[in-house]
C-alpha cells in the first residue's frame, strides 16, 4: 500500500513539473528529458508504442513505453522512471 502511495505521488509530481516545462521542450531547451514509465493513463506526452497515436494515448498507469517530459535529472529519481522505454 505504501509503495502505491509513493508511486502515485511521484507520478503526480512528474506531471506537475512536466506541465510547467513543456513549452521549454518544444523550444529546444535542454531543461527537460523524456521519462518513460511514470505517466498516468492518458497523460503521456507523445506516442506510447504500437496501437497509439500521440499525446494522451497511453492505456495504463506507468506504461513502460509511454513517456512524458520531466526536468533534466529528475527521471532517475522517480519511482519507475527510466530514460529508455521499458518492456
Amino acid at each position: 500500500m505504501n509503495n502505491k502511495i509513493i508511486l502515485n505521488t511521484a507520478i503526480a509530481t512528474a506531471i506537475t513539473l512536466a506541465a510547467i516545462n513543456v513549452p521549454d521542450a518544444e523550444a529546444g531547451s535542454k531543461k527537460v528529458e523524456k521519462c518513460y514509465g511514470v505517466a498516468k493513463a492518458g497523460q503521456n506526452d507523445c506516442k506510447a508504442g504500437p496501437g497509439t497515436s500521440c499525446a494522451g494515448s497511453s492505456t495504463k498507469d506507468a506504461q513502460g513505453d509511454a513517456w512524458m517530459y520531466v526536468p533534466t535529472g529528475t527521471c532517475d529519481k522517480l519511482v519507475g522512471g527510466s530514460l529508455k522505454p521499458k518492456k
